[in-house]
């Protein structure tokens, strides 16, 4: 009995100590989250880019310029290429006129004007250059999104084919099932990316948000349709492809235009 009590005792005394003990760690949080909130300082981060206007030239020559403006004045629009088309780029600081704008085009000796008098609507406004045809058009021409979209849904399907074949499916059924996801998922996405200013900016991150919706549907159906291996087989197939088509995108998305 006396070794009872002096047993509860002990217990007792190392239970207030741990109570102790964690309420000062407790305090002591506290005490440094005050700290934290009442030291201040000067934090700076990069912003994202002012609304624009972007105007998309398919083999843009070496020495084409675009120019913005209204009346006698006008801004040079910054140039940057990608593999079969370039990018001339205006920002808002510089869009000063509210009657429309004039787009001035020079190469080869010769100059016309496009005068712009469709109000700007959106955070990035994108035009197409029919150089040859002298002509301005809203948005990305159908056949360019089209083939863009068409290539990367491609080029994907091919490398998660490879990884569907390494991990033994070799079933009718289940290829068709693989082609019939895919082309949902890879469109779906590809679609989506088509939507984004051709200018890089923060793609990937929108390209890794909308390859983690991809890998949750995936999963999903890949799990209820596919019967020809283990529930395990099929998960481990869908994470590597979807890993492998991330990696592949991101370097895809950088070479070609979006």
């Amino acid at each position: 009995m006396i070794f009872n009590l002096m047993g509860w005792h002990m217990l007792k005394s190392e239970g207030v100590f741990k109570l102790l003990k964690a309420g000062k760690l407790i305090a002591a949080m506290i005490l440094l989250a005050f700290m934290l909130i009442a030291v201040t300082s000067i934090c700076y981060g990069n912003a994202a880019e002012p609304p624009s206007i972007i105007i998309i030239v398919n083999n843009a020559p070496d020495d084409l310029e675009i120019s913005v403006g209204s009346g006698n004045t006008y801004v040079k629009t910054n140039k940057t290429s990608n593999i079969i088309e370039s990018y001339y780029t205006f920002y808002s600081r510089d869009l000063k006129a509210d009657d429309g704008y004039t787009i001035k085009v020079s190469t080869a000796g010769s100059t016309f004007e496009i005068l712009l008098e469709e109000p700007l609507r959106t955070y990035n406004n994108i035009f197409t250059l029919d150089l040859k045809n002298q002509k301005l058009t809203a948005g990305k021409t159908l056949a360019r999104s089209v083939l863009l979209v068409t290539l990367r849904i491609i080029l994907t399907l091919l490398i998660e084919a490879v990884v569907f074949w390494l991990f033994g499916s070799r079933n009718k059924k289940s290829w068709i099932a693989f082609l019939v996801i895919n082309l949902i998922t890879q469109g779906a996405l590809n679609i989506w990316i088509n939507g984004f200013s051709p200018l890089k900016g923060y793609i990937i991150v929108s390209l890794i948000f909308g390859e983690i919706n991809v890998f949750i549907f995936e999963i999903i159906a890949f799990l209820a349709i596919l019967r020809e291996h283990r529930p395990i087989r099929t998960f481990l197939y869908v994470v590597i492809a979807n890993l492998l088509s991330l990696f592949a995108g991101g370097y895809i998305i950088t070479v070609l235009p979006v």
